[in-house]
C-alpha cells in the first residue's frame, strides 16, 4: 500500500468526544503503519456552532494523547490551509463548475416555502425531502436572478433512477437506491459550503486515500461518490466505524457518562490507557492480548480487524487498563505526573526522595494516577480524626497500654525498617498474649486514622521513627476512652 493519506476532520464545537478520538486514532494508526501522512482538518463551515477556543483545545488534546498530525493548522503542509473557513473560494468555484456541467442548479425556494413543504409531507406521512421545484429552471434565467442578488442555494442533481453501489472496507458492498436520496444543498445562501461539498473537495485536493469516519456518515456516502463522479475524480477508499454504545446498548451519550477526552485526562487517566482502550472499541488483534502501547498498535492495526457491531464503552475495563499501564510506569515517571497535584495539595512540603518511596509502595494499589496521593493522605499529614467503626472494633480499653509498650520497642530499635518493626510488633503481641493481627490493626489506626492501606511496616518505615511514635502518642491521647472520642 503506497501514498496512504488519512485525515481527522472535526468541527470546533466544543470538547473532543471519545468517539472523535477513536476516529482520529484509527486514521493515525493506518497512516503510520504504512509510513503515510495523517492530516488534521478543521471543518468550521457551520459558523453558528463554532465555539471559541475549541480548535486549540482539539489540537492540544490530540497532542496530549500522542495522536500527532503531520499536516494541519500551524504546519506548512502543501495542501493547506487546513481550516475550511479559509477555503471558501475553492468551494464556490467547484459549485459553479457543477452548475456549468449541468450537475447542480440554483434553488431560490424560500425558507417559508420549504417549511410549508415539510409540514405537508409530515401530514401526509411522506419522507421529508426537497421536491426539486427549481431543478429544471432555465440556467440563463437562474444566473440572472442570482446576479440580481436574489437569495439562493446551490443543489446537486442526484440521479433519479438506479442505485449507488460502493465497497466499504468494514461493511463490504453497500447499495442504496438513488430514490432515497435528496438533491443535497452544496452551497448555502451565506456562501458557505455544506459538509457534503466541502468534504469531497478537500479530500480530493488533500489527496486523501482512505476516508475513515463514523457510521452515521454511511447514508451520505452515495452523495459523495456521486460528486466524485461529477468532478471526474478518483474515489478514495471508505471505512465506516461502528457506533460506540453505553452498557445498555444505547448510543454513547453525555447523559449516561463522560464522553469528553478532557474529562478522562482531568480525572487522572493515563493517555496510554485511554488510547489502548479506545483502540479496542471496534478493533481486535486477533488473539487474547489486551495491553498495547501506541507503537504496538501502529504495528498491529488493520482495518480488516475492525468489526461492524457497536462497541460497548465499559469504564470498568478502562480502569483496569489504566491500572496495568500505571504499573508499567517507572516511579520517576509517576512522580512527574503527580507533582502538580502534590504542589496544589501540599505546596513545598513533599521532597522527591520521600515521594518516590510513597509511589513505590502505593503503585500496585493505585488505579488512577492521582490515587498515589489522594488515597493515602496520612503520608503527607498526621490524622486529625479516626475511623469510627475501626476505633470501636480495634481500640479497646487495653490498647493504649499495648501501644505504649510497642512505642518503647520501636524507640529501642537500631534501624527503623519494615523488617525490624514487624519483628518488634510480633514480639510485643506475644508478650501481651494476643495475636499480632490485633496489634497491627490498632497500630494502623493510630498512625493513619483508617483501617486499610498498604503494608503497615513499609508504611511506617517511610514515615520514620519520629513521626510514627508521635502519631502513636497522639492516638493514645485522643482515642483513650477516658479522654475523648473520634
Amino acid at each position: 500500500m503506497t501514498d496512504v493519506r488519512t485525515r481527522f476532520a472535526p468541527s470546533p464545537t466544543g470538547y473532543l468526544h471519545v468517539g472523535g478520538l477513536r476516529t482520529a486514532l484509527y486514521n493515525y494508526l493506518l497512516a503510520k503503519k504504512h509510513h503515510g501522512t495523517f492530516i488534521l482538518r478543521i471543518e468550521d463551515t457551520d459558523q453558528s456552532r463554532k465555539v471559541d477556543g475549541a480548535m486549540e483545545n482539539l489540537i492540544s488534546t490530540l497532542q496530549w494523547a500522542g495522536v500527532v498530525f503531520d499536516e494541519g493548522p500551524g504546519t506548512s503542509g502543501a495542501a493547506g490551509p487546513y481550516i475550511q473557513s479559509q477555503r471558501l473560494a475553492l468551494y464556490k468555484d467547484h459549485a459553479l463548475r457543477l452548475i456549468q456541467q449541468g450537475d447542480a442548479y440554483y434553488c431560490f425556494c424560500t425558507s417559508a416555502r420549504l417549511e410549508k413543504l415539510r409540514k405537508e409531507q409530515t401530514a401526509a406521512k411522506l419522507p421529508i425531502c426537497y421536491d426539486r421545484h427549481c431543478r429544471n429552471l432555465d440556467l440563463a434565467e437562474s444566473k440572472r436572478r442570482a446576479a440580481a442578488a436574489e437569495p439562493f442555494v446551490i443543489r446537486m442533481k442526484m440521479p433519479l433512477d438506479g442505485q449507488a453501489m460502493f465497497n466499504d472496507l468494514i461493511r463490504g458492498d453497500v447499495t442504496i437506491a438513488y430514490s432515497l436520496l435528496d438533491d443535497q444543498v452544496l452551497l448555502k445562501s451565506d456562501g458557505f459550503p455544506t459538509y457534503h461539498l466541502a468534504v469531497v473537495v478537500d479530500d480530493h485536493l488533500m489527496k486523501i486515500s482512505h476516508v475513515i469516519r463514523g457510521e452515521e456518515w454511511l447514508p451520505s456516502t452515495p452523495k459523495h461518490i456521486t460528486l466524485y463522479k461529477f468532478f471526474g475524480w478518483h474515489t478514495p477508499l471508505f471505512a465506516h466505524l461502528p457506533l460506540l454504545l453505553n452498557p445498555d446498548k444505547s448510543k454513547l451519550s453525555k447523559r449516561q457518562g463522560d464522553v469528553a477526552v478532557e474529562e478522562y485526562k482531568a480525572k487522572g487517566y493515563l493517555k496510554e490507557a485511554l488510547i489502548n482502550f479506545i483502540a479496542l472499541l471496534g478493533w481486535n488483534p486477533g488473539d487474547e492480548r489486551e495491553i498495547f502501547s501506541l507503537e504496538e498498535l501502529v504495528h498491529e492495526f488493520s482495518l480488516e480487524r475492525v468489526g461492524k457491531s457497536g462497541a460497548v464503552f465499559n469504564v470498568d475495563k478502562l480502569l483496569w487498563l489504566n491500572q496495568q499501564h500505571l504499573r508499567l510506569k517507572s516511579d520517576a515517571e509517576l512522580l512527574n505526573l503527580v507533582r502538580p497535584l502534590l504542589e496544589t495539595l501540599y505546596p513545598g512540603t513533599v521532597a522527591d526522595e520521600y515521594m518516590l518511596k510513597v509511589i513505590a509502595l502505593m503503585k500496585e494499589r493505585a488505579v488512577l494516577v492521582d490515587d498515589v496521593v489522594t488515597t493515602c493522605p496520612y503520608f503527607f499529614a498526621e490524622p486529625v480524626s479516626y475511623d469510627e467503626k475501626a476505633a470501636a472494633k480495634n481500640w479497646t480499653p487495653e490498647v493504649p497500654g499495648r501501644i505504649e509498650q510497642l512505642e518503647d520497642r520501636f524507640a529501642a530499635l537500631d534501624l527503623f525498617t519494615a523488617e525490624n518493626t514487624e519483628k518488634a510488633l510480633r514480639e510485643a503481641a506475644e508478650a501481651s498474649g494476643i495475636g499480632a493481627g490485633k496489634l497491627i490493626h490498632s497500630l494502623r489506626l493510630a498512625v493513619t486514622g483508617v483501617p486499610q492501606g498498604p503494608s503497615l511496616f513499609h508504611l511506617i518505615e517511610i514515615l520514620g521513627r519520629e513521626a510514627t511514635i508521635r502519631r502513636m502518642r497522639q492516638a493514645v491521647a485522643i482515642l483513650d476512652t477516658g479522654k475523648g472520642g473520634v
